[in-house]
Formats: C-alpha cells, sequence, structure tokens
C-alpha cells in the first residue's frame, strides 16, 4: 500500500467530480510535505490534518487547477543537473508544472532543487 499514491489519486478523482474538498486517509509525513508543496505552488488551497487516534487524516480545499497529478514509481534518484531531463519525461511543458523531490534539505520542487543545486528522490509531478 503506497500512502502517496493512494493520497494522489484521491485528489485527481475529486478534481475530475469538481468536488470543493476531499479526505484523505490513510496520513503521512511524506503526503503532508508534497500537499504542502502543492500548496506553495497554487494547486490545493488551505489543508489540515485530523487526528482521528489512528493513522490520521487530511482535508484538502481543492481549486480546480490540477489537470493531472500522481506519484512517481519506482521513486527514481535524480542529481541537480538531471532534473531537466525528468521535467521532459514527466511534464508536459517547459514552464507547466512541478516535480517534487525529496531532498536531504527536505521535500521541495524542481525549481527550488535547481536553485539550491541539489539533488534527490522524485516522489510525484502535478500540472
Amino acid at each position: 500500500m503506497d500512502v502517496l499514491s493512494n493520497g494522489l489519486t484521491t485528489i485527481m478523482n475529486n478534481e475530475m467530480r469538481r468536488k470543493r474538498e476531499c479526505i484523505i486517509w490513510p496520513a503521512s509525513k511524506l503526503l503532508g510535505n508534497t500537499l504542502r508543496v502543492f500548496q506553495m505552488n497554487g494547486y490545493i488551497g488551505e489543508f489540515e490534518f485530523i487526528d482521528d487516534g489512528r493513522t490520521g487524516k487530511f482535508r484538502v480545499q481543492l481549486l480546480g487547477r490540477i489537470n493531472k497529478c500522481g506519484a512517481i514509481r519506482p521513486r527514481f534518484p535524480v542529481k541537480a543537473d538531471e532534473i531537466e531531463k525528468w521535467e521532459k519525461m514527466y511534464l508536459p511543458a517547459k514552464g507547466i508544472g512541478v516535480l517534487v523531490i525529496s531532498t536531504p534539505e527536505g521535500v521541495m520542487s524542481h525549481h527550488e532543487a535547481k536553485k539550491r543545486k541539489i539533488g534527490g528522490r522524485l516522489l510525484a509531478y502535478v500540472y
């Protein structure tokens, strides 16, 4: 069971049905950090963690700006100078969309990773 993949699929399904919000469970830190990157880039609105005594849930406000999102499996290693190659593979055009990368300095977008010149592992994409 892949929590990140299930969460992004839930977001995609609710976006296609034009829902205003969705509940994602189970929650994880990795999913929360990925949602934070989506929020910083304007793809989703506010999200909150709901503690239910077990794994927890996320309530996510949808803005209708996501055309497609998904997890990248397997989580490919990417060097700082190879990010552009992966952009071409997963994003529809230059300047459209965001790759989410897990780096030693935390989860961030590919724009930030290129600026800091650090690599990591590919987690997800959104456009």
